[in-house]
């Protein structure tokens, strides 16, 4: 039957001329396509939906009958209503249209058309499956369905003796009851009887019902020309004919459904989950999941767990804060360069060529006081504490993850997923499956593929390099700057001394490049964003999962390298290769590599986090709350006029806004890259935990609000896990590791501090009877005789001040005169030892923790891995005693007529 459709759309096309909305060869449709449930061979043209009036029902999701629900809305212009009506290309719209809508009827949807109340010109194509068409294809996408009510325990609290106090935290089970559970199987038509149908109404419920008829929708076809095929709904929304397609939202997020029958679980959401009331409650995870789907309920899941695991990383964040806040006042070194006797004595080297002067140590007192906040045993704690946080997380989500695979039924949905419809398309290429020696069909040969997967690679690589090339930009930019600061600031300043011991040129220069940095890395982010997409699709992958995962293992590996790159330079390269004032080292041969502060880059490392963390807070949630709420506004008043009038829940969801396929991932991505600032660089900034706390409280709020208040219902959809995200969240745990340590060792100051005060503040290096932090500074800082300097190196020294024979800068060098003069010394080498020392045994240390954590934590608990077993068993018991049930049954049925066909062919002859 449903060639006879094929052969009319084909009669039909040829008279047309081709149009640009895409070609697909699809020679093996009818392969993934199921017998029609009407034919055309009656008809003399297509069937079309009946046009009815509305009848005034705001709340309804059924049909003008009231008995077929609405599982699906597909909106279009009308073209004999379009003010600009172009007749040729209109005509072929319609055209396609109704070919479209004749197959879905043909498939046995049942359409009904309502015209809007408030725009003439649009549409509303209302779509229902019915019970026939819903097991059909509940059968071919392998859905599980209920078998029976679950008799096993349900998962306890942890925190069941706190019930008195966790109870305030709890979602009122009055308001929203609990889901009861049941034993599933995959739905099979020939074992209708084995499954709990009390209700066909509900058997299916809304999402399921939205998730079978966009299966639907993605497979029917509406144009065959030459053997090229053009089929789905998400293509005819892409060229215009459809405006919109959508499954309904329940009610009015404001208030229940005037539909008593109604469970009006939108405004349940929104009262107990999106509401800023509910911002200390936890989340609903089943009703969202019942909602939403699986995909969207095991991202708040996810999100909730992290941002609950924070709040430990949060205090003890805080904790290391307030210690080196409390005991900044006791920093040594700190009191040194602040002290006009010590620090306003030393007269340090310039810092550029030329342009530079010579400068006094406690110009940096300000910068050295708050370095002494981060720069503290504290901040070692809190790494090492880091590093094994960050393994409880995630080994703790793995089992909370396998408890929601068991509640949520999704298990084994690796079998269920179906490939995607632009896969099939392109299934153009007969090989032979090496398992089972048949013919299938695939979309490239294996050279294909490698061009596909190498041309892919050039690209990502592409703008990997785009990226560094971006941030030399950002480092000549520094270069460059520091001298115009270095020049013009003690000028612009003058007199000013409150300003000039905040607003040095190092600290304008690193505030500067730092908000030119964080401007650059959102440019190229919109911009990579349409390019991963459109390499992805080149690629093909076969399943939406497969796609979402090449999809995000391209778009973190641009963003980590676009976030982290301008932080990985500052811990790890800045002040690192800058030789001495009498032979510097130039960048490109021409830019004098830019120094640390005489107190390390740590503090500059902390400003560049807090300007790109809080940055990309505060540019989220602009995009995420204004944006949609501002094109919501506007589309309202638009229809003001109009706004006497009620509207019924079509229309009012239309004029929502679309989330999109990939709203989730971009969601994921953003927690991703937070998560990555929370561990990879946390050695710099203690407070970045609290930070990704109180932005995630709020992040988990309003993503509820403006799914449940702003956007149209999206697809449900399922989902096992959170797919690649969480190797991706492995990879930056393991190297967060090697980060900090090397933060602590390279970028802060802490190990030639402990150099210093056990080895070199007492005999035989040091001058001191015990162990001090006195005298560090100046050991710190090496001398450099000013007549050694090169012409090109020699700074530009103020004319009225008394130039100094010695300047002294931030090395471990011999001092002029010495027979190794400028070479490093035995301070150097000790310090170099120590630090290396340090990496290793950090590492070891926490990798052994790591590894025995992992060990020590498996990934699903004993009693999830009892629970899976036990309905597995009963679940096969249960199938098995139904199916012999109807054997003997049949057995009967088949004994009892045999024995009256021997009773019939005997009774003659007896008589």
């Amino acid at each position: 039957m449903q060639m006879m459709t094929r052969d009319i759309l084909l009669e039909m096309d040829q008279e047309e001329e081709d149009d640009d909305d895409g070609d697909i060869v699809l020679d093996n449709l009818e392969q993934t396509t199921v017998c029609s449930f009407g034919s055309l061979e009656s008809q003399p043209d297509f069937r079309t939906p009946e046009f009815e009036e509305f009848n005034g029902k705001p709340d309804s999701l059924f049909f003008n009958d009231g008995q077929r629900r609405i599982d699906f809305v597909l909106v279009y212009e009308d073209e004999s209503r379009k003010e600009t009506n172009k007749k040729g290309s209109n005509e072929k719209q319609r055209r396609k249209r109704r070919a479209y809508e004749s197959n879905l009827m043909c498939d046995g949807l049942h359409l009904e058309a309502t015209r809007s109340i408030l725009d003439d010109k649009l549409v509303f194509v209302k779509v229902h499956a019915p019970w026939e068409v819903l097991c059909t294809y509940a059968e071919i996408m392998h859905i599980k369905l209920p078998l029976k009510p679950n008799d096993l325990k349900t998962r306890s609290s942890a925190f069941g003796n706190f019930s008195w106090f966790t109870k305030v935290l709890q979602v009122d089970e009055s308001i929203i009851k609990p889901e009861q559970e049941f034993f599933t199987a995959p739905f099979e038509k020939n074992r209708m009887n084995d499954f709990y149908i009390q209700d066909r109404d509900t058997f299916f419920n809304p999402a399921t019902r939205s998730r079978i008829v966009y299966f639907i929708l993605s497979r029917v076809m509406y144009q065959v020309r030459d053997n090229v095929k053009k089929f789905g709904i998400n293509r005819l929304v892409s060229s215009g004919i459809y405006k919109a397609a959508f499954p309904l939202h329940d009610c009015n997020f404001s208030h229940k459904s005037e539909d008593l029958s109604c469970p009006s679980e939108r405004y349940l959401l929104y009262r107990e989950w999106a509401h800023p009331r509910s911002i200390y409650k936890k989340q609903p995870l089943d009703l969202i999941r019942k909602y939403y789907g699986e995909k969207i309920g095991i991202y708040f899941a996810w999100l909730g767990y992290y941002t609950q695991m924070l709040f430990l990383a949060a205090v003890v964040g805080v904790a290391c804060f307030l210690y080196g806040y409390f005991n900044q006042n006791n920093c040594t070194w700190s009191k040194e360069v602040c002290n006009p006797d010590i620090g306003g004595k030393i007269i340090m080297c310039p810092q550029c060529d030329q342009h530079c002067s010579f400068w006094n140590l406690n110009i940096t007192c300000e910068s050295s006081k708050k370095l002494c906040i981060f720069d503290s045993f504290g901040t070692l704690v809190f790494a090492v504490f880091m590093g094994i946080w960050v393994t409880l997380f995630l080994e703790f989500w793995k089992r909370r993850q396998a408890e929601l695979e068991y509640e949520w039924d999704t298990v084994e949905l690796q079998q269920e997923e179906q490939p995607r419809p632009e896969y099939e398309a392109q299934c153009t290429h007969v090989v032979i499956n090496e398992i089972t020696q048949e013919q299938e069909r695939v979309p490239f040969t294996t050279w294909g593929k490698c061009v596909r997967i190498t041309l892919c690679a050039s690209a990502v690589l592409f703008w990997i390099l785009l990226i560094i090339a971006s941030v030399i930009g950002i480092i000549v930019y520094r270069l460059s700057v520091f001298i115009v600061f270095s020049t013009k600031l003690p000028e612009t300043l003058n007199g000013t001394v409150s300003i000039q011991k905040y607003l040095t040129p190092q600290t304008a220069t690193s505030i500067t490049a730092s908000l030119i940095s964080f401007v650059i890395i959102m440019i190229l982010n919109i911009i990579y964003e349409k390019v991963a997409i459109m390499i992805t699709n080149f690629e093909l992958p076969r399943t939406q999962t497969d796609y979402e995962n090449s999809l995000t293992m391209k778009m973190f590996l641009f963003q980590f390298v676009n976030y982290y790159s301008s932080c990985f330079y500052i811990a790890f390269f800045k002040g690192k290769f800058v030789g001495y004032p009498g032979d510097p080292v130039y960048w490109l041969g021409k830019y004098r590599n830019e120094e640390c502060d005489p107190g390390g880059c740590l503090l500059e490392l902390t400003t560049q986090l807090t300007i790109i963390m809080g940055g990309k807070a505060i540019w989220n949630n602009i995009q995420e709350v204004l944006l949609p709420w501002v094109k919501n506004l506007i589309g309202r008043c638009r229809t003001v006029s109009s706004a006497e009038k009620i509207s019924p829940r079509w229309e009012q969801d239309y004029h929502l806004q679309l989330m999109g396929k990939l709203g989730l991932f971009y969601e994921y991505l953003e927690m991703i890259i937070q998560f990555g600032f929370v561990t990879l660089f946390v050695a710099s900034f203690p407070l970045a935990p609290l930070l990704a706390l109180v932005n995630n409280i709020l992040e988990i709020r309003v993503d509820a609000w403006k799914m449940t208040t702003q956007y149209r219902r999206m697809v449900p959809e399922k989902a096992q896990d959170i797919g690649a995200w969480q190797p991706i969240m492995q990879g930056i745990a393991i190297l967060a590791v090697v980060t900090n340590a090397m933060i602590i060792a390279f970028t802060s100051d802490m190990i030639p501090r402990l150099v210093y005060y056990w080895s070199f503040s007492v005999p035989p290096y040091g001058n001191h009877t015990h162990y001090t932090m006195e005298g560090y500074i100046n050991s710190t800082l090496s001398i450099f005789n000013v007549a050694d300097f090169k012409n090109q190196s020699k700074g530009n020294p103020d004319p009225k001040a008394v130039i100094p024979t010695t300047c002294r800068y931030r090395d471990f060098r011999n001092p002029p005169g010495h027979e190794q003069q400028y070479k490093h010394n035995i301070y150097y080498w000790h310090v170099i030892a120590a630090k290396l020392a340090f990496i290793i045994v950090m590492e070891h240390l926490i990798y052994s923790v790591k590894f025995f954590v992992s060990y020590a934590i498996p990934d699903v608990s004993k009693s999830t891995k009892s629970k899976i077993k036990r309905e597995k068993y009963l679940t096969q018991k249960l199938l098995r005693e139904n199916h012999l049930k109807d054997m003997t049954k049949n057995m009967g049925v088949i004994a009892e007529r045999m024995v009256e066909v021997v009773d019939n062919n005997l009774r003659p002859k007896s008589e």
